[in-house]
């Protein structure tokens, strides 16, 4: 049941390690007179005069009620009961569905889409789930449970995905798309710039070894994504992801996720010996 495979992913990447690992308070973070961040301080510029977005980052998070509401009332009950170590209502709505938001009968995958999604709904769970490589690609790493961390650079820009201690590297050297790729990856190849104050990502050279989401909507090796990132303030990062795949979709589709800064936080790493539940997943 796909849904028992959504439940593995969660229980996989939650290691119930809190991002806060140590008790640092990070320098140049405006505060408030009790010490706390002052998330709605301007945004910091970088040396360049551009927005800075270094940080660490976690996108808003859909509640337990609101995925009873979406996915129906037993979706967490079942996982609650088959599994180990969930965490329901860390999320992003997305990563379960990134469809969610079309109403029956509009929504855009392709009849060889829906053709794949409805097998792989069928299909076992993959006894390879715990390779980080089918964990979780772009862009279900940046909607579980755990963080991002942003560091820009005068010519590259870094995403650091705290799930899977896997990262992207977005060249703003000047560079071009490439128009072929010899090896298609999980995360693509990525080159950015500024429009104002809005930093532009388009990436492509994606494979289609992995899906959009926890269910299993899928991608294939021409998928291209265009990102804009806008940090609104000091404590806020404003992420568009627009998903254009001709042989998936009949047309580009657009998802907004809110982040919010971890202001004294950091992400931490992720090894076996620290993630404990897929051995017992495996077991059942």
């Amino acid at each position: 049941m796909r849904r028992l495979l959504i439940a593995a992913v969660v229980a996989c990447v939650s290691t119930g390690a809190s991002a806060q690992w140590l008790n640092y308070k990070t320098p140049g973070v405006p505060r408030t007179r009790d010490g706390k961040p002052k998330l709605d301080a301007p945004a910091p510029k970088a040396p360049d005069g551009r927005p800075d977005l270094t940080g660490v980052w976690m996108h808003e998070v859909t509640t337990v009620e609101e995925v009873r509401r979406l996915f129906g009332s037993q979706f967490d009950e079942d996982i609650k009961n088959s599994l180990p170590g969930m965490e329901i209502g860390t999320q992003h709505k997305y990563f379960f569905n990134i469809l969610v938001d079309f109403k029956p009968g509009d929504s855009p995958l392709r009849p060889q889409a829906a053709a794949l999604l409805k097998e792989r709904l069928a299909q076992p769970r993959p006894e390879d789930l715990c390779d980080p490589a089918n964990l979780a690609g772009f862009p279900v790493a940046g909607l579980v449970s755990e963080p991002i961390k942003i560091v820009q650079a005068p010519r590259v820009t870094m995403v650091l995905y705290e799930v899977g201690n896997v990262h992207r590297q977005i060249y703003t050297d000047g560079r071009k798309l490439p128009a072929q790729f010899d090896l298609p990856a999980y995360y693509g190849y990525s080159v950015g710039r500024w429009e104002r104050d809005t930093f532009v990502v388009d990436s492509v050279g994606f494979n289609d070894k992995t899906a959009l989401d926890g269910l299993g909507t899928p991608r294939s090796d021409q998928l291209r994504v265009t990102e804009r990132f806008r940090r609104r303030d000091f404590g806020h990062l404003d992420v568009e992801m627009t998903f254009d795949d001709p042989a998936m979709y009949t047309r580009p589709f657009t998802i907004r996720v809110p982040h919010d800064l971890l202001a004294d936080q950091d992400i931490f790493e992720m090894f076996s010996e620290n993630e404990k539940d897929c051995a017992k997943i495996f077991k059942k």
